[in-house]
């Protein structure tokens, strides 16, 4: 990073995020921050955060060959964890900077029962609390956060843009769940006499589908669904489950999780059943800082091309940073019908560059 990029310093910090500084005419002048993660969902595709630390490199060699400095600091952050894949938590690394690392987090399993605590120690970090709570940025000695990012959507492929300005992040809230009924023989058990926990969650994820389609820029996914030591023959006497309901605005999104958490009682009473729910995350809509966004717009417009405002349904570390500091991202159309969380993602060579190019702009609009 450092040799081929000509950053003035590299470092790994407490959780694992590499930091690169590329100083400004002035170091005592305020930074301006960006990034994204390097980590990724499984089976993912390869753009998705990584374009977000790719592309300020790129512009960061080109201002060193060029000789270049900019007025202010440009420190590019590549996350460690923003997916929250591993453990039941997310933006580890954004969250670090804005002092939201919840240390509970530490005593985590994984799957394979490997503490969270463990697993840094394994990779060479510190994992001891006053390293991590160190990283709290001063949000007082920032211009702001900016990330690009692959819009992992179909918007932009199917309206023919390179580039989208993001008006906002969707707010979401994240549970884990169980529904638990009675196992009892699929042969032998009526219809009228089961307690079917998988039928429950069935429901639900029918009444979830219809709910979101209801209200614009709201959604709603039921992405794991589990039956514990399920059988064929067997009716499932429990049923475990995920939520991730999402919308722009807090209080659309409020509304869905009242209503969604209220079918879920009322189908289970119904049923005779019982249920479990924790809440995972919970996440604020991020709108963006309209001076931010103005800089976008004006930075895509030097390059001749149209402007698309859109709100992004993904989450990202920017609803993050937003909790401490002005926010504002760009999108880059994905090929494949946009389609992104699968190895399918893909971009082009000519929309890639253009992204670049439209952050040299935005650098040079802020300076």
């Amino acid at each position: 990073m450092s040799h081929d990029c000509g950053f003035d310093e590299v470092h790994i910090d407490a959780v694992g995020n590499v930091v690169g500084l590329y100083h400004g005419q002035n170091t005592h002048a305020k930074r301006l921050l960006t990034g994204s993660h390097y980590d990724t969902v499984r089976n993912g595709g390869k753009y998705d955060g990584r374009l977000g630390i790719l592309v300020p490199m790129a512009c960061v060699r080109s201002l060193h060959q060029a000789g270049k400095r900019l007025p202010f600091t440009l420190e590019v952050v590549a996350f460690a964890e923003e997916e929250g894949q591993r453990y039941h938590a997310t933006f580890l690394g954004s969250g670090a900077l804005v002092g939201q690392f919840d240390l509970a987090w530490l005593e985590q399993c994984d799957d394979r029962g490997v503490s969270m605590l463990k697993a840094m120690q394994d990779a060479g970090l510190p994992a001891i609390p006053t390293a991590i709570e160190g990283l709290k940025r001063d949000a007082q000695q920032y211009l702001g956060f900016v990330e690009v990012h692959i819009e992992q959507g179909p918007v932009l492929c199917e309206m023919d843009l390179p580039l989208g300005i993001v008006s906002s992040i969707n707010g979401n809230a994240r549970y884990v769940g169980e529904v638990i009924g009675m196992a009892s023989h699929a042969g032998t058990t009526p219809m009228d006499r089961r307690r079917d926990a998988s039928a429950a969650v069935a429901e639900l994820l029918l009444y979830i589908e219809q709910r979101a389609a209801s209200v614009a820029d709201v959604v709603g996914t039921v992405g794991m669904l589990h039956v514990p030591s399920g059988s064929i023959n067997v009716v499932p006497g429990r049923c475990q489950f995920s939520l991730d309901l999402r919308a722009t605005t807090d209080a659309d999104r409020d509304s869905l999780v009242v209503d969604v958490l209220a079918q879920l009682k009322h189908i289970c009473d119904r049923r005779a059943l019982q249920f479990t729910l924790e809440r995972t995350v919970t996440a604020s809509a991020a709108p963006s800082d309209a001076n931010l966004q103005l800089r976008w717009e004006m930075a895509v417009q030097k390059l001749n091309l149209p402007l698309h405002r859109m709100p992004s349904g993904a989450g990202h570390d920017a609803m993050k940073l937003h909790e401490a500091m002005p926010q504002a991202m760009l999108f880059l159309r994905g090929g494949n019908g946009g389609i992104s969380h699968n190895p399918l993602e893909t971009i082009t060579n000519d929309d890639a560059q253009l992204c670049v190019d439209a952050f040299m702009n935005f650098l040079e609009l802020s300076s």
